[in-house]
């Protein structure tokens, strides 16, 4: 791979303090990333302290504004400020990755080789039961209806790297947790090579508990809510004179 292939890591987290520490760790010591800048959104726990201390820089809310507005602002920050320089590509990774995190560095190598714009990783099955598949039926079925037919295996993965241009393409993100949709979406109708490849990461699952009924409820009604703006939008493309 070519050395002057130049990446960074953008990093949400909210209240990651037992874990970033090592998810930074294989970062950094991933080949063709420049930098790490973690989104802290809104903790009440040490994940700031952690993160800077880790080597990483640190972007930070006040408060919980969820996952898409973090994103937002730490890629506006790369965008403004340049920390690292000239960047060819961005590559998302969520806090609790550990260890695995280093093996995302197969999701650079077809953005490197220029066969693909925007990379998903397919993450292994869940270990325990996990929910009944109906948020990811819906966003499987609004990225094919607005993204051309393709057809997603990982539409919710937050693990995925994009190449600059590309990123601005998607740019400004969604709010909260349809950020992952909408981006593959965006991308899809702006005709960027989008490509699923299966990584073996590990990160915190959320079973069939509360916590995790609470969260995919979030997910499922931040989708719906975007998947119906795009429908009104091109309900009035249809009505327009």
């Amino acid at each position: 791979m070519p050395e002057e292939f130049r990446s960074a890591i953008v990093m949400p987290a909210y209240n990651e303090a037992d874990r970033i520490a090592a998810t930074l760790a294989a970062c950094h010591a991933m080949p063709l990333v420049v930098g790490v800048v973690v989104a802290n959104d809104g903790s009440r726990d040490d994940t700031e302290t952690i993160a800077l201390r880790s080597g990483a820089l640190v972007c930070s809310c006040r408060r919980n504004q969820g996952k898409g507005a973090a994103l937002e602002m730490a890629c506006a920050f790369l965008e403004r400020v340049r920390p690292f320089g000239r960047l060819d590509a961005v590559l998302f990774l969520d806090a609790d990755l550990e260890a695995s995190a280093s093996q995302a560095a197969s999701l650079l190598v077809p953005l490197v080789r220029e066969t693909a714009d925007m990379t998903i990783a397919i993450l292994p099955a869940p270990v325990g039961k996990a929910g009944f598949g109906l948020v990811k039926r819906l966003a499987v079925e609004g990225i094919a209806e607005f993204g051309g037919g393709f057809s997603a295996q990982a539409p919710l993965s937050g693990q995925r790297a994009l190449t600059w241009d590309c990123l601005v393409r998607v740019r400004p993100f969604a709010f909260n947790f349809a950020v992952e949709v909408d981006m593959t979406i965006k991308a899809l109708r702006q005709k960027q090579r989008v490509a699923e490849l299966p990584v073996q990461l590990g990160h915190r699952e959320y079973g069939r508990n509360l916590r995790g009924f609470c969260h995919r409820g979030k997910q499922f009604m931040d989708i719906y809510e975007l998947l119906n703006r795009y429908r009104r939008k091109q309900r009035r493309k249809v009505d327009a004179p």
